[in-house]
Parts: C-alpha cells; sequence; structure tokens
C-alpha cells in the first residue's frame, strides 16, 4: 500500500530528494515550497501523485490550510516530514532582534504549525509517522551558530515531548539529525555563506576563518542516500525517536555527552547544597 506524504521545503536539498524517493516508488506527496515553479518538473513526470503546493510556513493560516488540502486530496496523510528551514549565521554578539526572530518564526514556529495542523487526521487514523528535520546542531553547538542551534535544541524537546504525548494513539516520531550533505553540485555547503548571515563584527573574522576551515574539512554526504535511508525508517515497525544522518561527528558527540556527564557528576556535592537541608518535621 502506497504511503501519502505531506513535505515541506521541497524544493531543493534534502527536501527534494525525499520526494523523488518517494514518488519513484509509487507512493503519493503533497510537496510544499514557496515557490511551486521549483516543482513543475515533478507534476509534469508523475501526474495527480504530486501534489505541488505554494506554502510559507511562518504562515500558519496556510499551513492548516494546506495540510487540510493534502488530506482531502490523498485521502490519508501517512508521513510527515518538517524539512523546511535555514540557518541564520552570526555571533550572538552579531545578531539583530528580527533575524532571531525570524529564525525561529520558520525552523520552530512554522514545524510547530505543520504538527498542529496534521495531528487531528492522525489521531483519526490512529496511525501516522511525523518526521522532523534536525541537525548534528540540534545536539551539539559550534560558534555563529547560535540563532540556528537554539532552534534546533527547541525542536529536539519539542519531539521529546510529542512522542510521549501521541503514542497512545499509534502515531511515530523521528527526529534526523543530518550532518553536512552536498549540494547538487556536488559541494558541502558552506553555512558562513548561504545568504542569512549578521553583519560581521570585526572582532570575530578569526573565529569565522578558523571555523570555515573546521567545516571544510567535514565529509559532505549524498542527499540522494538520505532519502533511501528515510524510506527505511518511514516503513519500520519501530523507528527510532533519533538517527543521525551522516558521519563525522559521531566521535564528537560522544565527547560532548561524556564531558556532560562527567561534569555533572563532579559538582554533584554542589548539586545537593543547592537544594538545600529538609526541615525536620518534628519541630
Amino acid at each position: 500500500m502506497s504511503k501519502a506524504w505531506f513535505v515541506t521545503g521541497s524544493s531543493r536539498g534534502l527536501g527534494r530528494c525525499f520526494v523523488e524517493a518517494a514518488l519513484s516508488r509509487g507512493d503519493r506527496v503533497a510537496a510544499s515550497a514557496r515557490n511551486t515553479a521549483s516543482l513543475d518538473e515533478l507534476a509534469d513526470a508523475y501526474g495527480d501523485a504530486v501534489l505541488p503546493l505554494e506554502l510559507d510556513v511562518t504562515d500558519k493560516v496556510a499551513v492548516f490550510e494546506s495540510v487540510k488540502r493534502a488530506k482531502e486530496h490523498f485521502g490519508r496523510l501517512d508521513v510527515i516530514v518538517n524539512n523546511a528551514g535555514y540557518a541564520q549565521i552570526g555571533a550572538i554578539e552579531e545578531l539583530t532582534e528580527q533575524q532571531l526572530r525570524d529564525q525561529f518564526e520558520t525552523n520552530v514556529f512554522g514545524a510547530v504549525w505543520v504538527i498542529q495542523a496534521a495531528l487531528p487526521y492522525l489521531r483519526e487514523q490512529r496511525a501516522g509517522h511525523i518526521i522532523q528535520m534536525s541537525s548534528i546542531g540540534g545536539l551539539i553547538a559550534m560558534p555563529l551558530g547560535g540563532a540556528y542551534q537554539a532552534s534546533k535544541w527547541s525542536l529536539e524537546a519539542l519531539n521529546d515531548t510529542l512522542v510521549q504525548e501521541v503514542a497512545d494513539f499509534g502515531i511515530k516520531v523521528t527526529v534526523v539529525e543530518p550532518a553536512g550533505f552536498a549540494t547538487r553540485s556536488g559541494k558541502n555547503p558552506n553555512p558562513l555563506a548561504n545568504g542569512h548571515m549578521a553583519e560581521a563584527n570585526p572582532v570575530y573574522d578569526g573565529l569565522r576563518q578558523r571555523l570555515a576551515v573546521l567545516v571544510g574539512k567535514q565529509p559532505a554526504g549524498d542527499p540522494a542516500a538520505a532519502a533511501q535511508a528515510l524510506l527505511k525508517i518511514v516503513d519500520s515497525y519501530t523507528p527510532p525517536l533519533r538517527v543521525l544522518f551522516g558521519q563525522g561527528f559521531y566521535q564528537m558527540l560522544q565527547q560532548v555527552y561524556a564531558d556532560r556527564l562527567k561534569s555533572w557528576a563532579d559538582w554533584q556535592n554542589l548539586s545537593a547544597e543547592a537544594h538545600g537541608q529538609a526541615q525536620s518535621r518534628d519541630r
């Protein structure tokens, strides 16, 4: 039985590859993008199996209307992929209030609107799978990515909560945490040159240069391979709550989490002091 998908951010990158992989195996996809002209080729190739939807996920009303239209078009929704998002780059000191608000409007609020719009249909079916695209930046923090990483850490917590709230309805949740993936030109995308840059303060120029070198050394993943991996997840009876896509960061993650556990353990005495002494009930 083919699955019906709703995918945000379908025009390019991982989102586009997810849509293509689903369609190529006979699934049906409601593919949303800010500009549906980018989806014309898919519509020509797959006909009614693809439903192009013009959508800005920051528009809550439009999100609910788009999800409703997808449900009516396909009769059901099986896989919801929250993929739309972008990375705002800049040191904390460099970020404007508007840049920070815009980052959360797209990456966090947009994802929440999609979830809220889809859940009534998934509950009614007592089935469905919500895929939340996060990032390695949702697990560890690096300089100049504070806004983006804060939004992804928020999504990690939201979906940790969500999976506990919807389990009784037969709804599954998976958070996908990709590392760097190659663009169609075969290059690893450089987040320091993606167009969402805060106005640079020269005091951070050295840090910017060091980070660019570090990012350039990370292996670039294949988006098409990631799409095939996602198909295995949505077909699984017991999908993971979290899964890394790509290589290059696993050892770093192990060290980061080991350091956190050690720090909490080293300061347990102070933690107990902070709790205070229990008052005797005999007084």
